[in-house]
C-alpha cells in the first residue's frame, strides 16, 4: 500500500542512542515537472495539440490548482457536468461545481472540454425511476440538452454529447435513450447541442474503442452515416482506460481511419492502471505505455486532445473501482511526477534535464536518533561540480522499516520502495551547496542502512 507523507515540521524524538552515519553516492535527476522546465500544455501547443485533465472542482486550490492550471491547456469536469449533478431534482438545477471549473479554466486560459451530456449512468433518480413515453423522454432529453449547454454556450470548446452507446460486440447498449428512443436519439442530442452552441464540437466518446475491433468499427459506422446524414458530427473521444502494457497495437491506425472520415479525435479519459504496489519496473512500462499513445496522437494531424483521467493518483478513480489497481496517472499521490510524466513529455517532443557529472553530487544519509520502535532520519544532498534545478532520491528498505512522516521533501513510500523528491522550496542546490531532508520511520529488529539510488 502506498502511503502518503506529511510534509512540514522537523519532530524530532528526545531519544539519543549511538548514530549511524553512512556516505552514500546519489544518482540524480531534475524531473521534467520542475517548474523551471516546459510545461506539458507548452509541449503540446508546440505540437498542434492540447494536453487536458479531467478535474474535481472542490481541490482546484493549493499545489492541486497549481499543477491543473500550469500543466495542462483543457479541463474536464470528472462528475460536475453529468445530469444526475446539475439536476438532481427535476427543475432544480446545480451549477455551482461546473461553474467553479470553467471559471478556474477561464482564469488559466484553458479550453473546458463539457461531459457528458447523453449517458446511461449518474443519471438522477427521478429521470430513471420515472415512467415515461417516447414523447416525454424526447422532451426531457432535448430540454436537458438545451438548458445545459446554452448555459455554457461560448465557454465549451468540445462537448461528449452522446457516451457509451455501444457493446462490446459493436451494438447498441440497451438503455433508457436506446430503448426508449431507438438509435435516432444519438442524432437527436447531436442536432440539438448544435442548435444551443454552433461553435461547440461534438463528439461521441466510448471506452474500448482506442484499437480496430468491433466496438470501434461500429463507432466508426455510426460517425460515417452521421455525416453521410448531415448530422453535425465533429469528432470522437477514444476514452483509453488502460491496463499497463495493453496499448492496442492499432491505435494510431483507428485514429487515422476516423481522422479520415472528416473528424478530430481526442484521446480523452487516458490513465494506464497496474497491480499494486508499483514498483520501478512498472513504472518504467506506464512511462512507455503513455509514450506510446501520445505519440499515436502526435502522428495523426486530426487528433486534437489527449486528456488524461485525473493527473495525480489522489484523485483518480480506479483503485475504487479496481480494487488492488491503482497508481495509474502521471502524478503519485504528493503531486511528485512519475515516470510516466517524462513519457508524455517525450512524446511531445520534451525530454528530461540532463543528470550531473557522476560523482558531482552526492548524499549522506543518517540516522540521527533511534528508539526501541522506530527512529529519525536524515539526508544531505551536497554537489561539487555541479549544481541541481531539482532532485529525486530512492531507496528500498531491507528490513521492513516504514516512514510515518517526513519535511523538506514529499516522500512516498510502496512496499519496501522509498521515493523523496524536493519540497517546492528547497530544489536548487547550487555548486558547493547542499540541501537536507528528514524523516521519521518505523523499525523491527534491524535498521540497516539502504543505497541511494535514482528515483
Amino acid at each position: 500500500m502506498r502511503r502518503t507523507l506529511a510534509i512540514g515540521r522537523n519532530l524530532r524524538t528526545g531519544l539519543s542512542l549511538a548514530s549511524l552515519v553512512a556516505g552514500l553516492a546519489l544518482l540524480l535527476t531534475a524531473p521534467a515537472a520542475h517548474a523551471a522546465d516546459t510545461p506539458l500544455r507548452d509541449l503540446a501547443a508546440a505540437k498542434g495539440k492540447v494536453i487536458g485533465t479531467a478535474v474535481t472542482g472542490s481541490k482546484l486550490t493549493g499545489t492541486y490548482g497549481d499543477l491543473a492550471g500550469a500543466q495542462f491547456g483543457s479541463l474536464t469536469p470528472g462528475n460536475a457536468m453529468k445530469w444526475g449533478t446539475v439536476e438532481p431534482t427535476q427543475g432544480s438545477f446545480n451549477w455551482t461545481e461546473a461553474d467553479q471549473i470553467v471559471a478556474f479554466a477561464q482564469a488559466h486560459n484553458q479550453q473546458v472540454r463539457g461531459h457528458t451530456l447523453v449517458w446511461h449512468s449518474q443519471n438522477p433518480s427521478w429521470l430513471t425511476n420515472g415512467s415515461w413515453t417516447s414523447a416525454q423522454l424526447n422532451g426531457l432529453l432535448q430540454n436537458h440538452i438545451s438548458t445545459e449547454v446554452t448555459r455554457y454556450k461560448g465557454k465549451i470548446a468540445a462537448w461528449d454529447v452522446v457516451n457509451e452507446p455501444f457493446n462490446e460486440d459493436g451494438t447498441y447498449r440497451s438503455t433508457l435513450w436506446y430503448n426508449g428512443l431507438g438509435s435516432g436519439y444519438i442524432a437527436s442530442a447531436l442536432n440539438w447541442a448544435h442548435t444551443a452552441d454552433p461553435n461547440a464540437k461534438l463528439y461521441i466518446n466510448d471506452y474500448n474503442v482506442e484499437g480496430v475491433n468491433a466496438k470501434s468499427t461500429a463507432l466508426y459506422n455510426l460517425v460515417k452515416s452521421l455525416k453521410e446524414q448531415g448530422v453535425p458530427i465533429d469528432g470522437v473521444g477514444l476514452q483509453a482506460h488502460l491496463i499497463l502494457g495493453q496499448v492496442p497495437a492499432t491505435l494510431q491506425q483507428n485514429i487515422q481511419r476516423f481522422a479520415d472520415l472528416g473528424v478530430d479525435v481526442a484521446i480523452t479519459e487516458l490513465d494506464v492502471r497496474m497491480a499494486l504496489p508499483s514498483d520501478a519496473t512498472k513504472l518504467a512500462q506506464q512511462a512507455a505505455d503513455y509514450k506510446s499513445v501520445v505519440a499515436a496522437c502526435v502522428a495523426v494531424t486530426r487528433c486534437v486532445n489527449v486528456t488524461v483521467w485525473g493527473f495525480t493518483d489522489s484523485d483518480s478513480w480506479v483503485p475504487s473501482t479496481f480494487p488492488g489497481y491503482g497508481a495509474a496517472t502521471p502524478y503519485d499521490e504528493n503531486y511528485a511526477p512519475k515516470p510516466a510524466y517524462n513519457g508524455i513529455a517525450e512524446a511531445f517532443g520534451g525530454g528530461t534535464t540532463t543528470p550531473p557529472p557522476t560523482g558531482a553530487c552526492t548524499a549522506t544519509y543518517s540516522v540521527t536518533s533511534q528508539w526501541n520502535t522506530g527512529f529519525t532520519g536524515q539526508v544531505r544532498i551536497s554537489c561539487s561540480g555541479a549544481s541541481l534545478a531539482s532532485w529525486k532520491a530512492s531507496w528500498t528498505y531491507g528490513a521492513g522499516q516504514r516512514i510515518t512522516q517526513a519535511w523538506n521533501a514529499t516522500c512516498t513510500q510502496s512496499g519496501a520502495a522509498v521515493s523523496c523528491v524536493n519540497a517546492s522550496y528547497n530544489g536548487s542546490v547550487p555548486d558547493g551547496g547542499s540541501v537536507t531532508f528528514g524523516f521519521n520511520a518505523s523499525w523491527s529488529g534491524s535498521n540497516p542502512v539502504p543505497t541511494v539510488t535514482l528515483g
